[in-house]
């Protein structure tokens, strides 16, 4: 298992090549393949395909659906050291985290397909003779689009409430890790979903988005992305009177309170950051240390993170994996040498390696000033930035400081804290003395420049639905 697949789009049910652009490993900066560009032609193809796809799936009943659904979600976990394998070469995250990623995506599925048994209507109480009833229709033909940094589960996120709900869904994911999209696009395939129902493209974004947002036939926009483009793609969307999903940027704040256990935060925030090389837009980033115990949690941050093992995700033995492009090396390098410049105190890491491939260590910066640029503006990379605090209303209002709103976390054995915690981060998730912002279960989203809109959970669902109130004159 050492080659990488070739990469095509599904378009009514067909595999279809393309001319278009490399695939590069970061783990060495070298081509590994070339995925498709859609033409034109290709996308008025997959918006007719999904219309009549739609058409289809929309009248099939949500037990078949769900059993069509749970099939390929089986088909994926066969697959999973095949998809791990790929994905670890496209996107360099260890092989270990390419596997966990792929069984969350299955869990996601899972848990769409089933719960769409379950979306009720209701009956309205009204006068004798009259009936007024609502109902839960699908949207229609759902327009996905996916970023590079988890290939299988964010499609997955977005595939799984579509299709759960009814709807037909062109998916077009990212051009840098098309390989998880497109192994779960033969999984459905091989499952049994109409033709039509689920078709993937790749190619110039903004071509893309413009030539989908703007058809009538789309009838729903979802976006996983930055701020700047979500915004521009939900203006586009509401010029034409569409609804979007959008789940945009985050700067996550970590507020770890006086009563918390600094080593125990210290080695949960390490662990949680080196999930995906913290290339995770609800990665922990901004920690906010009360003063009593900061000097304990930074020893103890420092120590441990000048221990995280750098390497290819192929190694068994490597911690985290390169970081996705030369942009991101740059990028981290460059807010790293700002806060320094600035005061902050560099604990571990702080430079790129030197060699083949995009490889940055993980990095963690003490006394952090509050205008130093990483404090404003998301890092995307195994960059922590700690600040010390001495109360946990100096904690909330610089958590609240910025306009991202997607994430938040806290440490702390207190009731109260907890609640005012819950009550006064601005935030869509909060987790409160672990790192699991959101499961299959539960609504995930942000608010204020984080976007709108949720996936996951019934919140999710309904998201790929519309209400219809009907109201009956019988008698």
């Amino acid at each position: 298992m050492n080659s990488y697949p070739p990469i095509r789009m599904l378009i009514d049910g067909a595999w279809i090549e393309a001319p278009g652009q490399p695939v590069i490993n970061p783990a060495s900066g070298l081509a590994i393949g070339t995925v498709p560009h859609a033409q034109a032609h290709h996308l008025d193809a997959a918006l007719a395909a999904a219309a009549k796809g739609f058409a289809t799936w929309r009248r099939t009943a949500p037990a078949e659906r769900a059993r069509v659904m749970l099939r390929a979600v089986a088909l994926v976990r066969e697959r999973v050291e095949e998809i791990a394998h790929d994905i670890t070469l496209e996107q360099g995250k260890p092989l270990a985290q390419s596997r966990a990623e792929i069984l969350r995506g299955c869990d996601l599925i899972e848990w769409d397909a089933t719960e769409a048994r379950r979306l009720y209507g209701r009956i309205v109480p009204a006068e004798p003779g009259m009936r007024h009833t609502v109902i839960r229709e699908p949207v229609g033909v759902v327009a996905a689009f996916t970023p590079w940094n988890f290939p299988l589960s964010s499609p997955a996120r977005k595939v799984g409430g579509a299709l759960a709900a009814g709807c037909a869904i062109i998916l077009k994911a990212s051009e840098e890790t098309p390989a998880g999209a497109m192994h779960l696009a033969q999984a459905f395939l091989d499952a049994g979903l109409p033709p039509g129902a689920f078709n993937l493209v790749f190619g110039d974004p903004a071509f893309i988005s413009q030539h989908l947002i703007t058809h009538p036939v789309i009838r729903l926009v979802t976006f996983t992305g930055s701020t700047a483009v979500g915004k521009h793609l939900a203006a586009l969307a509401g010029a034409h009177m569409k609804p979007v999903i959008m789940e945009l940027g985050g700067h996550a704040p970590v507020i770890i309170c006086e009563d918390a256990d600094p080593r125990a935060a210290a080695l949960a925030s390490v662990k949680a950051k080196l999930n995906n090389a913290g290339q995770v837009c609800v990665a922990p980033t901004r920690f906010f240390v009360h003063a009593a115990i900061h000097d304990e949690f930074v020893a103890a941050f420092g120590e441990l993170g000048a221990n995280v093992k750098l390497g290819d995700g192929m190694a068994a033995d490597s911690d985290i994996g390169p970081v996705a492009n030369a942009r991101r090396l740059h990028s981290l390098k460059q807010l790293t040498d700002d806060a320094v410049s600035k005061g902050a105190r560099l604990l571990c890491g702080g430079a790129p390696r030197d060699g083949h491939g995009f490889y940055f260590p993980f990095t963690i910066l003490a006394d952090v000033p509050a205008h130093a640029l990483a404090m404003h503006e998301e890092p995307f990379g195994p960059l922590c930035l700690v600040t010390r605090v001495h109360s946990l209303d100096e904690a909330i209002a610089q958590a609240n400081s910025l306009p991202f709103g997607l994430a938040g976390y806290a440490f702390t054995e207190s009731a109260r804290n907890a609640r005012r915690l819950g009550d006064e981060l601005e935030v869509g998730n909060l987790a409160i003395n672990h790192f699991v912002s959101a499961v299959s279960e539960t609504p995930f989203g942000g608010v204020k420049d984080s976007g709108y809109g949720r996936e996951g959970g019934t919140e999710g669902l309904e998201c790929y639905t519309h209400a219809k109130s009907i109201s009956h004159l019988t008698a």
